[in-house]
């Protein structure tokens, strides 16, 4: 039976101090990744409330847009009203009244709610709702009062705030 017998400091291994210097690096890359990763999912909600946002902007502007331009302007819109009054008038409290355009500026900081007024918790739980309707024809060329802009602001659960806006000419 044959015994090899190795040279000295011919061993193969690792020290202890080429162990520590491993893990120190290892350690370091583990903490950027971990890092990069909480950024990542901490702003993970971001394109679901921002889609969120968008739906229920559309939800409103779509009712909004689908009321008379004025208290005073008829079904058909012919004759068009005179003059841009701003405001609800005096009995419409409920959103059922809402019959014209800037009777929605009594949304202020709202929980969202459907044309109803029933609120839409489950879907846009922490979303607030604010809306401010101007005369503004001036802005596109018309005479001021003929044409308002709406302007809807939609505030999600991160409160990041999302602001859109919308004509209604006076025709």
């Amino acid at each position: 039976m044959t015994v090899m017998v190795r040279p000295p400091g011919s061993e193969k291994g690792a020290t202890l101090v080429e162990l520590v210097i491993t893990i120190v690096i290892i350690s370091v890359a583990i903490a950027g990744v971990v890092g990069a990763f909480s950024l990542i999912t901490g702003r993970s909600a971001d394109p679901l409330n921002q889609t969120r946002a968008v739906a229920l902007a559309q939800l409103y502007m779509d009712e909004i847009l689908s009321r008379r331009y004025d208290e005073d302007t008829p079904s058909g819109g012919v004759p068009r009203a005179t003059g841009c009054a701003i405001g609800t008038e005096a009995g419409e409290t409920d959103r059922a009244d809402y019959d014209d355009v800037d009777d929605y500026v009594a949304i202020t900081d709202a929980v969202p709610e459907n044309a109803e007024g029933t609120p839409l918790v489950a879907d846009y739980d922490n979303f607030r709702i604010s809306i401010a309707v101007e005369c503004a024809g001036s802005e596109l060329g018309l005479p001021n009062d003929d044409a308002k802009r709406i302007d809807l602001t939609v505030i999600d659960p991160s409160s990041q705030t999302y602001v859109f806006s919308v004509y209604k000419a006076n025709f």
